[in-house]
C-alpha cells in the first residue's frame, strides 16, 4: 500500500503521511486509529510494534457475566452495585496502604 493509497482511505495527502512515517509529526489519537484501520491492524500494533497481552480471566467469569445478562433488569443493576461496592472497597484499602 502506498502513502497516496494510506492517505486515501484516512483522508489526507500523501506528503502529510510521509511526515507521520517518518516521525517528523505525530498523530492525534484520532488519526492514528484512522491509520490502524486503513492498514487493518490494531492500534496498539500500531503504537507499540506488537499486540497487548491477552487478558487473562479466571476459569467461569465469562459464563457468569453471560448468565448476568439474562437477569431482569432490577436484579443486573443489583448484581453489578455489588460488584461496583467491591472495586470500591478494593481502591480505597490500596490507597490507605
Amino acid at each position: 500500500m502506498t502513502q497516496k493509497d494510506v492517505g486515501a482511505h484516512v483522508g489526507m495527502v500523501a506528503d502529510l503521511v510521509s511526515k507521520y512515517e517518518r516521525d517528523a509529526i505525530l498523530p492525534s489519537i484520532e488519526t492514528a486509529a484512522k491509520f490502524a484501520k486503513a492498514l487493518d491492524i490494531s492500534l496498539d500494533y500500531l503504537v507499540l510494534g506488537h499486540e497487548p497481552p491477552e487478558a487473562t480471566t479466571p476459569a467461569g467469569i465469562n459464563q457468569k457475566l453471560q448468565l448476568v445478562e439474562t437477569l431482569p433488569e432490577a436484579d443486573r443493576s443489583h448484581v453489578f452495585a455489588v460488584i461496583d461496592a467491591f472495586l470500591i472497597k478494593q481502591r480505597i484499602n490500596a490507597l490507605m496502604g
